[in-house]
């Protein structure tokens, strides 16, 4: 499903889920940044004991990021992603865990999308190259100026794939980090660190669920546990939902469509490569000191609770008189198996239902009339029941053309309403718009470096001229030294400016008589009344709804299946489809990463891969170069731009793959020949070593110990000499492979209290007014201004005018008794870069050496000198799903803040193992 469509859907429907981040920013001191003491309570008045890290959506934004400058080198990348990293570390503040996945080989169903991913962005690059030259010389040709381009090597974004040798390097990058942040970092005392990189098998987000499911199962497993998972994937809400964990959140990097973006020619804000005049940049500040700024602001991050979305969906989903038992559990896993016809990164959405058509709304509705006569629900711990599926279907297809007349309506309307917006525009503006120093501004955009003209009686008789002729260019229109066009004279507004945009091509029609036929000859190029093929696209569709399901709930069904068709079929064609097998092969493996690189990539990113390998991608003679075509077409299918398409690849013949990768193997390397690591006999963790985490340790062969030195793989960071973590391998519980873990709210859960207003408020509230809930915590006191607050405004804002909230407001009395805190500013100093002189370990002002601690009588109830820390890191496991590596530092978990100081508490029923030691309060020198 469509990222931002499913999330503006969600935001509006359900406006509670959604809560602002309280970032505390670091403060400076005399000249030197001080950083946030994470180890201190979270200022957004919830303590979560696990983070868990979809590292990909870190990775993307910070290696390639579209609303600033790029880091120069990979170097600056690393870093990049480590202050990223802390910023969210210092808002979550997690108490247990720490949970960094990064994307291994994923299923073969999902390298369907990411090769189609990875060949458009191909594509699109060599595009936007060859547009980009073209668009340089007509400007140049035309006297126009354009800095001189700069020549550097392009990042190539899908190098971040599992098997290159950015991701090993990205690996190795973290482990560093990690155990520098061990070390040096307070709020990282006594947490436990996972971090499973690229050479473990799955996709980052699904390796956490899995975690989550392997430890929900064990006997030591606190089922009061507060997640929080960081990500912008809109699968993620659904793999919360599914995890059935009464206190889980999500957090994300707040939406913002249409940021602004520099051209790639000019370097300038306002306008696209395409639309580039050459025209020369004005001064930013009296001195163009502020030339290089992009006018970017930091991304602010929200919360998503989960926990008010099953509020709202118990409230939406409940319904009476049923012939069974209700179970809102249940009833919410059939809301998120809804959610996947409407599309998700595995099949293809139904041809009537779109996201911004109501179709969510539309499923649930039917769901409700239908479930009665179902007899039960829909799913049971990831596994469907296809008969009730199919009276869900089949109801939807007895409106489905109704629902394209309606689109099709919709769809004009809008487009007479935008012609007509169009008409007043064109209307409204002014024939001639002036240029240069006559340019109009909005108020307080022009500052001080703004443009001077040298002779304005001339550029005003320019003008006037201009307004007379129709060239855009006057015959007295002044020259720069360089050639190329003063800016001073105005520009002549197109006449022919068209009133309404080309539309695509739409040969299938779906709002009128006949569009099944025609959707299956031009989509399948086959005739509608071929039964058997229909009949083969809907049990191969049918297929991947059990399979994804299976996949959200329990794992992996099958590493091998994959949907093999670009389009889906109709609701209607959702015929006795109960009768369909749901099985899948059993034993399967996933790829090896080169195996991958070879199925994803196109020719043009073979760089990545060794020499023979690259071969089978160009060379005319190899037996799969037809797996790699330099051009294809894409299907807009209905949408309006490019990327909405669907591009029509030739789907990758494993069986014709691997043959042919036979003849290469013996020509890779020992390095590039991931996978085959030995490793000791692994033991089991101990419940109270970890938080009650449970798994099997092995050692690591290249294992981080203590007392030894951690060379820094990023030049620019110096080296670890005083080292207290140790890094070992851990692998997550084993089950049998037909184990099914259960859907369900596990015993001692406590659920959180409502958020929501009660249905029955103004019969049992007795005229007392509702107050909504804000943030985590129900009993927050608004904040309030003290006496200093108020003289300041006095000071500041005139009394007299009588505007404004503050302009006749009297401060409070003197024994005024409100909230003194001050709110955060957006404006407070940025988080430290790791790329400053000041060295890491210093600015956090960590323990003392060794040599200089005193020893602590352990019978005097000191905690001990070195408790030994906990730290994980996994190297190239073979075949190994969930073998990672893990890292923890020194004791002393700071203890858990019960409700007397109005935080959230945390009951310990279901707790079976012992709590750490407590500790005191972390003091800065």
């Amino acid at each position: 499903m469509g990222v931002p469509a499913f999330f503006r859907w969600l935001s509006r429907k359900y406006p509670s889920i959604i809560v602002n981040c309280v970032e505390e920013k670091p403060k400076e001191c005399n000249g030197v940044k001080v950083p946030v003491d994470a180890s201190k309570p979270n200022p957004n008045d919830v303590e979560f004991d696990n983070l868990y890290l979809d590292m990909n959506g870190i990775i993307h934004p910070c290696t390639h990021p579209e609303d600033k400058p790029a880091p120069k080198n990979e170097d600056e990348m690393m870093v990049a992603i480590f202050e990223y990293i802390d910023r969210l570390f210092n808002i979550v503040r997690p108490r247990r865990l720490l949970y960094m996945a990064i994307d291994g080989v994923a299923p073969r169903a999902k390298m369907n999308q990411q090769r189609s991913r990875r060949f458009r962005a191909s594509k699109e690059g060599m595009e936007a190259a060859v547009e980009k030259q073209r668009v340089r010389e007509e400007i140049l040709a035309k006297g126009g100026f354009l800095p001189p381009e700069e020549i550097k090597e392009r990042f190539d974004s899908n190098c971040i794939t599992p098997g290159t040798e950015f991701m090993d390097n990205l690996a190795k990058c973290l482990r560093y980090y990690i155990a520098d942040r061990l070390n040096n970092d307070p709020g990282w005392k006594n947490l436990t660190v996972i971090l499973s990189d690229a050479s473990a098998p799955g996709e980052g987000e699904h390796k956490i669920m899995d975690y989550i499911r392997r430890q929900r199962a064990q006997p030591n497993h606190d089922p009061n546990t507060h997640h929080c998972l960081c990500g912008a994937d809109a699968d993620l809400i659904m793999l919360g939902l599914a995890t059935h964990e009464p206190n889980f959140t999500i957090i994300r990097e707040e939406f913002k469509p249409n940021k602004p973006k520099p051209c790639g020619l000019c370097n300038q804000f306002g306008h696209e490569v395409k639309d580039c005049e050459g025209l020369p940049r004005e001064k930013k500040g009296k001195h163009d000191e502020l030339a290089d700024s992009l006018p970017c602001a930091e991304g602010e991050f929200i919360f998503l609770r989960l926990n008010v979305l099953r509020e709202y969906l118990e409230r939406e989903l409940t319904m009476a008189s049923l012939p069974f038992t209700f179970d809102v559990e249940r009833s919410i896993d059939d809301w998120v198996f809804m959610c996947f016809f409407v599309g998700n990164d595995f099949l293809p959405h139904l041809p009537s239902l779109e996201i911004r058509e109501g179709a969510i709304d539309r499923l649930v509705n039917i769901y409700k009339n239908v479930v009665h006569k179902t007899g039960g629900y829909l799913t049971e711990s990831g596994y469907v029941n296809l008969q009730r599926v199919q009276m869900i279907m089949l109801a939807v297809g007895e409106v489905e053309d109704s629902i394209f007349k309606k689109r099709k309506d919709d769809e004009d309307s809008f487009r007479r309403r935008q012609k007509e917006k169009r008409k007043r525009m064109k209307r409204d503006q002014p024939a001639f718009t002036p240029g240069g120093i006559l340019t109009p501004h909005a108020l307080g955009s022009r500052n001080s470096g703004s443009q001077v003209a040298n002779n304005p009686r001339q550029a005003a008789y320019e003008m006037r001229m201009q307004n007379n002729s129709s060239p855009s260019v006057s015959p007295n229109t002044s020259f720069t030294s360089d050639g190329s066009p003063s800016p001073l004279g105005g520009m002549k507004r197109k006449a022919d400016d068209s009133d309404s945009e080309p539309e695509p091509e739409d040969n299938v029609r779906l709002w009128e008589a006949g569009w099944k036929q025609r959707y299956y000859k031009n989509k399948f190029d086959v005739d509608a009344a071929d039964e058997k093929f229909r009949r083969k696209v809907v049990q191969s569709y049918v297929e991947g709804l059990c399979w994804v399901l299976r996949y959200y709930y329990q794992g992996c069904a099958s590493w091998k299946w994959y949907y093999p068709f670009h389009y889906a079929p109709f609701a209607s064609d959702f015929e006795g489809i109960a009768d369909l097998p749901s099985d899948f092969e059993k034993g399967t493996k996933p790829f090896k990463p080169l195996e991958q690189l070879m199925g994803v990539f196109p020719a043009a990113s073979g760089n990545f891969l060794p020499p023979s390998w690259r071969k089978l991608m160009s060379d005319p003679d190899s037996s799969i170069i037809d797996f790699y075509p330099e051009d294809f077409a894409i299907d807009l299918n209905g949408k309006k731009y490019a990327w909405q398409g669907v591009a029509l690849l030739p789907f990758v013949d494993e069986r014709r793959l691997r043959a042919a990768l036979e003849e290469v193997y013996p020509d890779l390397t020992p390095e590039e020949k991931l996978y085959q690591t030995g490793s000791t006999e692994p033991v089991d963790v101990p419940p109270e070593l970890c938080h009650g985490i449970q798994g099997k340790f092995s050692l690591d062969e290249e294992a981080i110990l203590p007392d030894q030195v951690v060379c820094s793989p990023v030049p620019m960071l110096r080296d670890l000499t005083q080292n207290t973590a140790i890094s070992i391998n851990f692998k997550d519980p084993q089950f049998a492979e037909d184990y099914i873990f259960k859907a369900v709210m596990l015993p001692g859960a406590r659920k959180p209290a409502p958020v929501l207003k009660p249905g029955d408020w103004e019969k049992s509230s007795n005229g007392r007014q509702w107050k909504p809930q804000l943030g985590f915590n129900r009993d927050r006191r608004p904040v309030h201004l003290d006496q200093a607050a108020f003289r300041t405004l006095g000071h500041v804002m005139p009394r007299g005018s009588g505007t404004g909230i503050y302009s006749n407001a009297a401060p409070p009395p003197v024994n005024y008794q409100g909230n003194l805190y001050r709110p955060l500013l957006r404006g407070q100093a940025q988080i430290p870069k790791l790329m400053s002189n000041m060295r890491p370990q210093d600015s956090w002002r960590g323990p003392p050496p060794l040599f200089q601690q005193q020893r602590f009588d352990r019978g005097a109830g000191a905690e001990p000198l070195l408790p030994w820390n906990r730290m994980l890191q996994t190297q190239n496991a073979g075949f190994q799903p969930n073998q990672y590596q893990m890292l923890a530092g020194p004791g002393g978990y700071p203890p858990r803040r019960d409700d007397r100081g109005g935080r959230q508490g945390y009951p310990r029923e279901g707790r079976k193992y012992p709590l750490p030691p407590p500790s005191g309060r972390y003091n800065w020198n």
